[in-house]
């Protein structure tokens, strides 16, 4: 038996956001092997369930980067960022006005602005570069809003029944994402990692797709040796530090 964890975005999922009926069938059929799959992805929960779901596929989840992971309908890790630091990081995202989401365990927050913020900074830098790719950046804007358990908000708040996972910020400034990880870069209170040049994401220092797959292969009871991991971009790297096969995509 094997453990295979595969990332979404620019992985497993195609350029409209749906798995094929090709990948969907490849993953029944290394099930019935007795194989066990499972989606490893900075995507929320919530996200994630709806995708799998919809296709008809059953399997384990690690989601938020390694913050959440779900199994037989029950989270069975979740690490919380403390209410204190997700106020400090709010305040130094809000200071930059960037575009962020918020990742609980009610569904995620996201920005109520978020699309004009977003939009802004496309036409700056359409001003500032004929040459940038406005079109690409508009489809990128719209992954983000086609996400499911989405709650605008005009200002996020933390009350005491929520639990933050990962703090998101996306922005089209490369100068505002760089002066963000400058900021955070040396901090040992969190983690950072990115999907992108224009994303930047934050968690708890112990979360890493390459925890979260080996928390889930610990739970599953099988060997970190037996494990495989898929995936694109930079925060797949960690799962590739720690697989007994690693699998990089161009697509």
């Amino acid at each position: 038996m094997k453990l295979i964890a595969i990332d979404l975005d620019g992985t497993l999922l195609s350029k409209d956001g749906v798995i094929s009926e090709e990948n969907i069938q490849a993953i029944h059929d290394a099930q019935k092997q007795g194989h066990v799959v499972t989606v490893c992805t900075g995507r929320c929960l919530i996200d994630v369930q709806h995708i799998v779901q919809k296709v008809g596929i059953e399997c384990p989840m690690i989601t938020g980067n390694g913050s959440v992971s779900y199994d037989g309908e029950k989270v069975i890790r979740n690490l919380a960022l403390a209410p204190g630091i997700v106020s400090e990081l709010l305040s130094l995202v809000e200071s930059h006005h960037c575009f962020y989401q918020v990742y609980t365990n009610k569904g995620t927050f996201i920005i109520q602005d978020g699309r004009e913020r977003l939009a802004k900074e496309i036409d700056l830098q359409v001003a500032a570069d004929p040459d940038f790719p406005a079109e690409w950046a508009q489809k990128e804007v719209d992954i983000e809003y086609a996400q499911h358990g989405l709650q605008p908000c005009a200002q996020f708040e933390l009350d005491s029944d929520l639990e933050v996972s990962k703090v998101y910020v996306m922005s089209f400034d490369k100068q505002k994402v760089q002066q963000l990880q400058e900021r955070l870069r040396d901090r040992t209170d969190i983690s950072l990692t990115s999907s992108g040049w224009t994303k930047l994401e934050i968690a708890h220092p112990d979360v890493s797709k390459g925890n979260g797959l080996l928390h889930m292969a610990d739970y599953l009871d099988i060997p970190v040796e037996d494990t495989v991991a898929i995936g694109d971009h930079w925060n797949d790297l960690p799962m590739f530090e720690v697989a007994g096969m690693s699998i990089a995509m161009g697509n």
